[in-house]
C-alpha cells in the first residue's frame, strides 16, 4: 500500500524543484505551489523576440564538486548539458590577458600568481600565502567570523597582484559580495568544502558551465518527471501560512482563502519570503529574525546582442583591474554553439551590484559597453542590436561579517515541516548547490519519518 500522506512543496525555485522531484521519485503524492507563473526561481531562460533567442536571467557557473546538483540533473535527465573547460581567461584594461588553467596541474600555476607583472618573489609570497589560506580554511582561526575576506588576505600576506588577478575575483564569485564586506568565515567554509571534495575524489574542483539554456537544464526535465509521477503543479499559488495542529502539519492556507491539505511540507522559499508562513511554528520568531538579518544582496545580469564578436578566447572571462562593474563575460557562442546569423550574444554579470541596481537600463548598457571597449579592441565599433537588463535586487542572502551562524537548519521542531533554500544551513554559500543540498536534506528528513498508519 502506498503512502497516503499529502506532501506539499512551497516554492518552485531550484530547491523546490529538487524537493518535488525527489519526493516524487520516492513515490509520494506531491503538490508544488509556485507564486509566479513559471518555475525556476532565479535560474530560468527568457525570450528576446528581436533576435529569436533564449538568454538566461543569470549565467550560472557550476563547480565539479556540486554533487547534489548533479544528482538533480541526473534525475531530470540533463546531466550531459554541463561542460568543464580546461581554461578560462583573465583580461586587463590595457589589452593584456592571461590564460587561467582551472583543472589539472595547470591549476597549480593559477594558485601561485597569474598577474602578468608577477615576478619570482611575488610568486614565492603567493605560494606561502596560498598554503596559509588552505591550512586556515581547514583549521580555521577562531576569529574568521569577525573579519572580512580582505582582512584575512592581508593577514596571511597575499600579494596585491595575486589578489587582483585571482583571489578577490574568486571570493566575489563565491559569496556575491565584495571582499571588503564579505565574511572571511563564509569564504573559508566554501574553500574547505572544495578541498575536502578534491581529496575525496582525488581531483581538484574545477569550474564548468551550462551548454544549453537554463530552462532546458533545470526546468523542462523536472516538468517531465512531474507529468510522469503525477505531481500537481499549481502556478500563481500564493501560500500565506502553514497550519500546524498538535505538532503536526495539517495544510497550507492560500492567499485566495483556500487551504491545501498537507501532511508534510517543505518550505522552499527565499529568506525574504518566509515571513508569515511559519507563524504556527514554535520557533518562528527566531527563524524570522535570522532571515531578516541575512538580508539580501543585488545582482545585475545583462544580455548584450552585438553586431560583431568581441574576440573572446574562452567560454567565460573575467575583467580584472579596472574600475568598472562587470565580474564576468560569458560567450554564449562558445558555450552553446548558438547561431550568429542575427547577433552575437554576451552575458555579463555583476555581483554585489549595489550601485548599478538603481540605474536605468540605458545607463547600465552604456556603462557596460564603455567598459567592454577598454578590454576588447573589437568592441570599439560594436553596435548593440538588443540589450536586456535583468535586475535581481534580492538575488540571494547576504554573506557579510556576522552572518555565518544565522542560517537555520532544515529540521524544525515539527517533524512534518522542514525548510529548504540556499539560505538554510549547508556546506556551500549562496549557490545552486546550496539550494539543492538543502532540498536533499529536507527530503531525507521527511522520508525518514515512519509511514502513516
Amino acid at each position: 500500500m502506498g503512502d497516503p500522506r499529502q506532501y506539499v512543496v512551497i516554492g518552485g525555485g531550484l530547491a523546490g524543484l529538487a524537493s518535488a522531484v525527489w519526493l516524487a521519485e520516492a513515490g509520494k503524492q506531491v503538490t508544488l505551489l509556485e507564486r509566479r507563473g513559471r518555475l525556476g526561481g532565479r535560474a530560468h531562460a527568457m525570450k528576446v523576440d528581436a533576435v529569436d533567442d533564449p538568454p538566461d536571467n543569470g549565467q550560472h557557473v557550476i563547480a565539479s564538486g556540486y554533487e547534489h546538483l548533479f544528482r538533480y540533473l541526473t534525475s531530470v535527465g540533463t546531466r550531459e548539458h554541463v561542460a568543464f573547460p580546461d581554461h578560462s581567461t583573465l583580461r586587463w584594461p590595457d589589452g593584456r590577458s592571461v590564460t587561467m588553467s582551472i583543472s589539472g596541474l595547470g591549476a597549480i600555476r593559477t594558485l601561485t600568481g597569474l598577474h602578468p607583472d608577477t615576478g619570482l618573489l611575488d610568486r614565492l609570497r603567493t605560494l606561502r600565502a596560498t598554503g596559509l589560506l588552505v591550512w586556515q580554511a581547514l583549521n580555521q582561526p577562531h576569529d574568521l567570523a569577525d573579519i572580512t575576506t580582505a582582512q584575512w588576505f592581508e593577514r596571511i600576506g597575499m600579494p596585491a597582484k595575486s589578489r587582483e588577478a585571482l583571489w578577490d575575483w574568486l571570493a566575489l564569485g563565491i559569496a556575491a559580495e565584495p571582499v571588503e564586506i564579505e565574511s572571511a568565515k563564509v569564504f573559508a567554509d566554501v574553500m574547505a568544502t572544495g578541498f575536502r571534495l578534491g581529496a575525496k575524489h582525488r581531483r581538484a574542483v574545477s569550474i564548468g558551465y551550462p551548454t544549453t539554456d537554463l530552462d532546458t537544464l533545470y526546468i523542462d526535465g523536472a516538468l517531465k518527471v512531474f507529468e510522469e509521477r503525477g505531481v500537481d503543479v499549481r502556478y500563481r499559488a500564493v501560500a500565506r501560512r502553514i497550519h500546524i495542529v498538535d505538532g503536526e502539519v495539517t495544510g497550507v492556507a492560500m492567499a485566495d482563502g483556500t487551504v491545501v491539505p498537507a501532511d508534510a511540507v517543505i518550505c522552499a522559499v527565499p529568506n525574504t519570503g518566509i515571513g508569515g508562513l511559519l507563524d504556527d511554528l514554535p520557533e518562528h520568531s527566531e527563524i524570522y529574525a535570522a532571515a531578516d538579518k541575512l538580508h539580501y544582496t543585488p545582482i545585475v545580469s545583462t544580455n548584450l546582442y552585438l553586431d560583431r564578436p568581441l574576440g573572446t578566447t574562452a567560454e567565460f572571462e573575467a575583467l580584472i583591474g579596472g574600475t568598472g562593474v562587470i565580474d564576468e563575460v560569458f560567450d554564449r557562442q562558445l558555450m552553446t554553439g548558438r547561431s550568429t546569423e542575427k547577433a552575437w550574444l554576451y552575458c555579463l554579470t555583476t555581483s554585489g551590484a549595489y550601485d548599478q541596481i538603481h540605474k536605468t537600463n540605458a545607463e547600465i548598457i552604456a556603462e557596460q559597453m564603455d567598459l567592454l571597449r577598454r578590454y576588447y579592441p573589437a568592441a570599439a565599433e560594436a553596435r548593440v542590436v538588443q540589450g536586456q537588463v535583468v535586475r535581481m535586487p534580492k538575488a540571494t542572502f547576504s554573506q557579510t561579517v556576522g552572518t555565518h551562524a544565522l542560517r537555520p537548519p532544515q529540521r524544525t521542531s515539527v517533524p512534518s515541516l522542514v525548510l529548504a533554500g540556499d539560505w538554510t544551513a549547508t556546506d556551500w554559500s549562496a549557490t545552486m548547490e546550496s539550494a539543492v543540498q538543502s532540498a536533499a536534506k529536507a527530503v531525507d528528513l521527511l522520508l525518514a519519518q515512519p509511514p502513516a498508519r
